[in-house]
């Protein structure tokens, strides 16, 4: 047997300074998680002593969309309608909300007198008490607002797969109530139902007793906006054209779960699709895909079981993660007539984004499936979404913009169109409806934002690219792939390679020579667009050392450990160098102009300079060589004259020669490509005849400001290694006569 579910009385004050009972019912004890059927349940609003109309108490089920509905659907509701509810998630009272009553009208009131007027739905999530207050628009007394005003409260119940798995078992199981308030049956504040007359789940309402569903037309008698003032219904079922673009990925009402019991009359059908227009449904946008099956199969009640309509309103629907959900039955490959834009049905399609888009923009996942349902559709009618169309006014009207129609005279649209643009409405919200011209686009073709961003395989200089053959091109569109059918790569023109719509690179091998290379995207609709050609060379030919790695020796400090050395090179290449780097015994990187470097070695150690060319292609060539460089002390000179031997640690080895006296030479004899005489220099240094192989080749000045040890002052380097001598003579300077010698370093 079923427990009943236990019930919390409470009472809040309402915005306008009235208190409203609510009940909040708790979980029943099922533990079940079978479907559970989609269920409204309406409660009539009563008047209020402050001239407005509010509800006393609320329904005591789960719901998660609502919205206010009243008698005659011909009539406005001129005011403002607000509703707070209390989230089953959080415990807590939401803030009020206001809810969208400017609604489009039905479109033939005689077909449908019993059908209710009503705001568009609200998605609240799950939920377990209500309040709503509705008040005139100047102020004046509720008489003024319409008759049968009821809040209607949708639980979408649980159908699919994941949602099973997903619903907690308190609110699985099927507790069928009766006996709810009826719309029609408006209470005063001295009849409203007390807290001992709260509904329990067993005795409250059953959705087929419902105020809505009983006082609206039965459905084969049910009206709604697609009730065109204009045309007659095509007779018979068409059959679906072929687009000229591919069928998007579409939720089918199976798998949303739709109840087709609750739209039993058959679908009625136009005789094409000449544009598209793009609605938002109003309420959140912080839903979670996960309940987007849900708010369809919500919206889905509500328009048939609220506002009386014998099928849910739009066409497509399509949330923020850009799922599209089949609408209306019929076929979606079919031109079936829709309930959505007031005046225009009988020529075009309605796609609804879930969320509500006046200060915040869609998703690009919503707009890229916008487009595709767009273009698919009117491409059964060879119709470019990006185009304009007349469109012959089902009613006499304005639009948002108070753009005039007549009904019955024809008029332009864009392909893909706004709510608002047929209808004086806020819908699709003005930043949704400012994405559209990127719809239009997206649908329409040419693939937008094409950049070839990158070759790579390939160095660039200057303007060209140079590689050895093998090449990967990569680039971006703003286009989403699913609107793309494929990408070219174009070499000298032709296709080289294709890749899908939805891929950013495609690779191919170019044979020797120069070349064009291109990326050619091809849109779903067949329009292409090429970005610039890049020019591409394609050459195998490594950089050749033209001279090979050399060590000189140069001026500067020396020391045991780092000998001031220049390391020189010089590489050609047949297309475009790129750089040369040092691998050993250091690293470096040099450009591709450089020929030396100033660098340092280890004395008498043999060091191998490694270097490795590269041009912009990828072709490379190394080139290595061995130096070493040796100190000789000045003790291994041969001398004459007069030199003094000085003792210090400032000295290469701790000692040095001096000598003041004219003509006293050093000769030093070496096998080697280099040399260099070290000294030590002072403010009264003299000068040194410096002779090379027998030939006097330089007067070197010793004078310094500052005293300096170990200075490399002399350098002298030769094409190739060799038997050379060096000797250097005491000039006798007038007044500074004195030469101080620290040895000769050459390079072997």
């Amino acid at each position: 047997m079923k427990r009943r579910a236990w019930i919390t009385l409470g009472a809040v004050v309402l915005g306008g300074g009235g208190v409203a009972t609510y009940a909040v019912a708790g979980p029943s004890s099922g533990h079940g998680q079978a479907k559970r059927p989609v269920k409204v349940y309406a409660l009539a609003l009563q008047d209020a002593a402050s001239g407005k109309r509010e509800l006393p108490r609320t329904q005591t089920k789960q719901f998660s969309m609502l919205g206010v509905s009243w008698k005659d659907a011909g009539k406005r509701l001129h005011g403002t309608a607000q509703v707070r509810t209390h989230s089953i998630g959080t415990g807590e009272w939401t803030a009020w909300k206001d809810l969208e009553a400017n609604v489009d009208p039905v479109e033939d009131p005689e077909a449908g007198a019993d059908a209710r007027g009503a705001s568009e739905p609200l998605w609240v999530g799950p939920s377990d008490g209500v309040q709503v207050q509705v008040v005139h628009k100047d102020g004046s007394t509720s008489s003024a607002l319409p008759k049968g005003l009821a809040v209607d409260l949708v639980d979408p119940g649980v159908a699919t797969a994941a949602e099973q798995k997903a619903a907690p078992a308190a609110y699985a199981a099927d507790v069928t109530p009766t006996d709810s308030v009826s719309p029609t049956d408006s209470a005063s504040p001295t009849d409203s139902a007390t807290p001992t007359d709260s509904a329990s789940p067993t005795d409250s309402a059953s959705p087929s007793d419902s105020a809505s569903p009983s006082t609206s037309a039965s459905p084969s008698t049910s009206s709604s906006p697609s009730a065109s003032a204009s045309a007659s219904p095509t007779a018979g079922t068409p059959t679906a054209p072929p687009s000229t673009v591919p069928e998007p990925p579409i939720v089918s009402r199976a798998d949303w779960g739709a109840d087709e019991s609750l739209s039993p009359d058959p679908s009625e059908y136009n005789a094409d699709v000449k544009a598209v227009f793009v609605h938002h449904t109003d309420g959140t946008n912080d839903y979670s895909c996960a309940d987007s099956a849900a708010i369809v199969r919500g919206i889905y009640a509500y328009h048939t079981q609220t506002n009386g309509w014998n099928d849910i309103g739009y066409n497509f629907l399509v949330d923020k993660c850009g799922t599209i959900f089949e609408g209306r039955k019929g076929g979606v490959g079919l031109p079936v007539l829709g309930a959505h834009t007031y005046g225009w049905n009988r020529e075009s399609a309605g796609i609804a984004v879930l969320g509500e888009y006046t200060t915040t923009g869609a998703t690009d996942a919503a707009l890229e499936s916008v487009a595709r349902i767009a273009a698919w559709k009117l491409g059964q009618y060879k119709a470019d979404p990006a185009t304009t169309v007349q469109l012959k006014a089902g009613a006499t009207q304005t639009n948002y913009f108070a753009t005039g129609f007549t009904a019955g005279n024809s008029y332009t649209f864009n392909r893909i169109s706004g709510h608002r643009d047929g209808y004086n409405t806020q819908c699709p919200g003005s930043s949704l409806y400012a994405q559209l011209p990127t719809v239009r686009a997206w649908a329409s073709g040419p693939v937008q934002g094409l950049k070839l961003t990158s070759l790579s395989g390939a160095g660039l200089s200057g303007s060209t690219y140079y590689t050895k053959g093998a090449v990967t091109a990569k680039w971006s569109t703003t286009t989403p792939g699913s609107l793309i059918s494929r990408f070219e790569l174009l070499v000298d023109g032709k296709v080289a390679a294709t890749a899908s719509g939805t891929s950013t690179s495609v690779g191919a091998t170019l044979a020797l020579g120069t070349h064009t290379v291109a990326v050619r995207a091809v849109h779903q609709s067949g329009k292409t667009t090429t970005t610039a050609a890049l020019n591409v060379v394609a050459e195998t030919t490594a950089p050749t050392f033209t001279t090979a790695p050399q060590l000189s020796l140069r001026t500067g400090t020396v020391n045991t450990s780092a000998v001031p050395v220049t390391l020189g090179w010089k590489v050609t290449d047949n297309a475009a160098l790129k750089s040369v780097s040092l691998l050993t015994p250091t690293s470096a990187t040099f450009g591709p102009t450089t020929t030396s470097s100033s660098r340092t070695a280890t004395s008498g150690t043999a060091s191998t300079w490694s270097m490795k060319a590269y041009d912009y292609a990828g072709n490379t060539r190394t080139s290595s060589a061995s130096f070493t460089p040796v100190i000789l002390q000045e003790t291994s000179a041969t001398k004459s004259g007069s030199w003094t031997a000085r003792s210090s640690t400032s000295y290469l080895g701790g000692k040095s020669y001096s000598s003041g006296s004219k003509g006293a030479s050093l000769t030093w004899t070496f096998t080697g490509r280099s040399a260099s005489w070290v000294v030590s220099r002072a403010s009264t240094s003299g000068q040194a005849y410096v002779y090379v192989d027998g030939v006097k080749v330089s007067t070197v000045d010793l004078k310094s400001s500052t005293t300096l040890y170990r200075q490399a002052i002399w350098t002298k380097t030769w094409s190739s290694g060799a038997k050379h001598t060096v000797k250097i003579v005491v000039v006798g300077t007038s007044g500074r006569p004195t030469v101080t010698t620290d040895g000769l370093v050459y390079v072997k």
